[in-house]
């Protein structure tokens, strides 16, 4: 995956433009709790400068003065401040989380909605396990930058200029050894710095490797299960679980230390300060309540640079995640949408334009592919395993893009087109057969959701699927098991049959549609798909060579290379690749009967 081009900061500055009301409305609670914080220590400082000495105080009202009057009103103004500030602080966590929720939610569906735009070449070599610890867990990340790192900041960054502005005030001597731990404090941060970012990376890549072994044993749970290989798939879990457990361990160590620390300069500005305090208050130049007062703004002021220090540790981690998660946004598709919509209607004119196609530089896959299937023909793609029959039509679909040439459709460059044009005009079996956890009937309408009980019952009927269908619990609304773990190989991919047939697309692709059924069932398929394929572009990769007779066009592959064209009877008489391929499947004494 390439590297993330947006930075975190940035990339979170971004994702809070659409809530900046719901943002400002947090900067206000920030500044509310602030003023409040500030008023904390004032009433106690009444009490013991005016309640318990007796001195009188100037701005009360002269008929309030009284020391009773007094320690009420303090009394009270105490628990209205406290009242008002847990008010705040809840309205202010209500505020910041259904925000930081919020942004969760949109960089889910951004993420995920890449994802799906990706090409297969992404796909190929990404990991399903760490892909779906990216959308589910490190999406998390940027909840953690709003409510635990932007927002805390600067509700820190406002208590201490309140708290520096009053305490410089009262005693610019004491003030000034309170801040003699801000060097200390920079220093140790800008150690931490570097070492946390990396273990909060490793400790996330660990967690994902976990998603991975659990998501490729269950998807592979028949195999292991067959080769008796659970004790090996747990020992190799509990391995990568291990790993992450280690990491983790070692990011909380790490934080920890660096909170301790932090409390231990802390402390020792804290005692620095009571020391100086005390000479004051016995000199004269402070009171009691002066004193308090400054202390608790020293708890107030140190509270905010622990808080940020805490913070830095909370915050590096969830940027190790955002930045897993930019590098799946940045990751540019190898196939770009097109600008142009394909003209209707569609007549389904295929060309490809000396075609070459590699998955990796060091091996052709495709090779001067050259051949075009006039509207409404039947080409079939032939050769052996490997050959790059699949391949081929999956450039059709742009699934991937050729390296050299060009395929057309009426005459247009597919790579013009948009993705949702291009592939609504086509109609694709593929292999494997893949169904969804859902009703048969969803299964079915995949591709057509509008399309009535009917349509969808005519598409089962014309894939040899409605008789297995009624025979399920609840027939059509049967929901079927993950992977469609409830059918047989067959079943499942007469089901795709019936869904690509539901769809009237004027380009029909038929992977080895017949690759798991039985002979009878093929014949009866391929009887009812001649009257599916009339009238549409049909390229029919076949895995029986005897279901191809009828086809206008053969294109025989080898190793990536078209070595024969021509139709059925005349390919035989050639005694070339396909009657190889063709004496091989059926006999040799019975090719003579199929070219005569």
């Amino acid at each position: 995956m390439s590297p993330a081009r947006v930075s975190p900061e940035r990339y979170v500055l971004q994702a809070l433009s659409p809530y900046r009301l719901r943002f400002l409305l947090g900067l206000l609670q920030v500044l509310l709790i602030t003023l409040l914080e500030l008023a904390k220590p004032w009433p106690l400082k009444i009490v013991l400068d005016h309640v318990l000495t007796g001195q009188p105080l100037p701005s009360f009202p002269p008929g309030l003065a009284s020391g009773a009057a007094l320690l009420a009103a303090a009394s009270l103004g105490l628990i209205a401040i406290y009242a008002s500030l847990g008010a705040l602080q809840v309205w202010n966590n209500v505020t910041t989380i259904s925000l930081g929720q919020r942004m969760v939610h949109d960089l889910r569906s951004r993420t995920y909605q890449h994802l799906q735009r990706l090409s297969l070449s992404f796909h190929n070599r990404a990991s399903v396990g760490d892909l779906i610890y990216r959308v589910a867990s490190d999406t998390y990340a940027i909840q953690t930058y709003a409510m635990n790192g932007l927002f805390p900041v600067l509700a820190s960054v406002l208590l201490l200029g309140g708290m520096f502005a009053v305490m410089l005030r009262m005693d610019p001597a004491m003030t000034a050894v309170a801040l003699l731990v801000t060097p200390a404090l920079l220093l140790v941060l800008g150690r931490m710095n570097r070492r946390l970012g990396a273990v909060a990376r490793k400790a996330r890549e660990h967690e994902s490797e976990v998603y991975e072994q659990v998501e490729r044993s269950m998807s592979a749970i028949k195999v292991v299960q067959a080769f008796a290989k659970e004790e090996r798939e747990h020992r190799a879990f509990l391995h990568r679980s291990r790993q992450s457990l280690q990491a983790n361990l070692a990011l909380y160590t790490l934080q920890t230390a660096f909170s301790a620390l932090t409390s231990v300069l802390l402390a020792g500005g804290t005692a620095a300060v009571l020391w100086l305090g005390a000479q004051r208050v016995w000199s004269g130049a402070l009171s009691a309540g002066d004193l308090v007062v400054f202390v608790s703004y020293l708890g107030s002021l140190y509270g905010p640079l622990q808080a940020m220090v805490h913070t830095y540790g909370v915050v590096q981690g969830a940027r190790a995640g955002l930045i897993r998660v930019l590098e799946v946004l940045t990751t540019p598709s190898s196939v770009r949408d097109g600008w142009r919509t394909l003209p209707q209607p569609v007549r389904g004119h295929v060309r490809f334009e000396h075609v070459w196609f590699s998955y990796n530089p060091d091996e052709v896959t495709l090779a001067d592919i050259d051949f075009e299937a006039h509207a409404g023909e039947v080409v079939a793609i032939v050769g052996p395993t490997g050959a790059g029959k699949s391949t081929l039509v999956s450039l059709l679909a742009r699934f991937y893009d050729p390296d050299r040439g060009r395929v057309l459709i009426d005459g247009i460059d597919i790579r013009e087109l948009t993705l949702a044009s291009l592939r609504q005009a086509i109609s694709m079996v593929l292999q494997p057969p893949i169904v969804f956890p859902l009703t048969v009937r969803e299964n079915i309408a995949y591709g057509r959701p509008e399309a009535t009980e009917e349509e969808v019952e005519a598409a089962a009927r014309l894939a040899q699927a409605h008789s297995f269908i009624v025979q399920l619990p609840q027939g059509y609304d049967t929901v079927l098991g993950s992977r469609g773990a409830t059918l047989s190989e067959g079943e499942r991919q007469r089901l795709t049959i019936a869904r690509a047939l539901l769809v009237p697309s004027p380009i029909l692709v038929l992977d080895e549609p017949t690759a798991s059924l039985d002979a009878g069932t093929e014949r009866a398929l391929f009887e009812a798909l001649r009257n599916v394929m009339r009238g549409r572009t049909t390229l029919v990769i076949a895995h029986r060579l005897s279901t191809i007779r009828n086809a206008d066009h053969i294109l025989v592959l080898d190793q990536g290379r078209i070595v024969e064209r021509g139709r059925f009877a005349e390919l035989l008489e050639r005694r070339g690749l396909l009657y190889r391929l063709y004496a091989h499947s059926v006999g040799d004494s019975n090719v003579s009967g199929a070219t005569g």
